[in-house]
């Protein structure tokens, strides 16, 4: 058979001339056009110069290389959410308080102060809501002038920074864990005295109470816990 041959098509680069395919032998290497110009704009070259200032707005900067960065503040949010928890020992010779109330029992919690498990609960949930350290970094144990000291404090003070933040109570739902004594008798004084040291209505605050079914410490009747999860509003 003849051998055979076809033209290229014109390619606006420099190329090698008309390639020929040649079934002669059993190979088969067709040798095609050869680029020997790549466009300047198709070259790309990697580098080590250090990275650019990125600019986000006016006011905000973001440096990518060693030097620190800076940034507006972030825009307050709509609404925040806390969870706090507390637990203490019962022990005889101390008074049982709960929510500010004095609960007749022949025990009481052992503490710095004066040992209401739900109001320290409450202030936990309040400063975690609020982003800030818990209750033993801002009030310690180690500082005597918190010594006996009543919870009230504790709750008028993270009150306090709440507003001082722009904020307001949603609702708080907070549930007791003890085996003894019943709360039923005690629940609507409990909730009534917290809602009056928060400012709100009664009906933003929930209060339950469960036994442990006589299951480790809390249901042997030889501590008292204590979770709240509080939602803030903004202002």
């Amino acid at each position: 058979m003849a051998a055979s041959s076809f033209a290229a098509s014109s390619i606006p680069f420099t190329t090698t001339p008309t390639p020929r395919i040649s079934f002669a032998s059993s190979s088969f290497y067709p040798s095609f056009p050869r680029i020997n110009a790549i466009p300047r704009k198709f070259l790309f070259r990697a580098t080590t110069s250090s990275a650019p200032t990125v600019s986000a707005t006016s006011t905000t900067s973001v440096q990518v290389n060693d030097s620190p960065a800076s940034a507006t503040p972030a825009k307050p949010l709509p609404f925040r959410v806390g969870h706090g928890f507390d637990l203490h020992r019962l022990e005889p010779g101390y008074p049982l308080i709960i929510g500010g109330i004095n609960i007749p029992h022949e025990k009481g919690c052992e503490a710095h102060s004066d040992g209401d498990v739900l109001l320290h609960c409450v202030v936990d949930a309040i400063l975690g809501a609020l982003g800030l350290p818990d209750i033993g970094q801002i009030f310690p144990d180690s500082d005597p002038k918190w010594k006996g000291c009543a919870s009230s404090v504790f709750i008028k003070e993270s009150v306090r920074l709440m507003h001082e933040a722009g904020y307001d109570i949603g609702n708080l739902d907070a549930t007791l864990i003890l085996q003894r004594p019943k709360l039923s008798p005690h629940k609507e004084a409990i909730k009534a005295n917290l809602s009056a040291l928060l400012g709100v209505d009664t009906s933003v605050v929930n209060i339950k109470a469960k036994t442990h079914e006589k299951v480790d410490s809390l249901g042997e009747n030889r501590s008292i816990a204590a979770h709240t999860v509080v939602l803030l509003m903004k202002k």
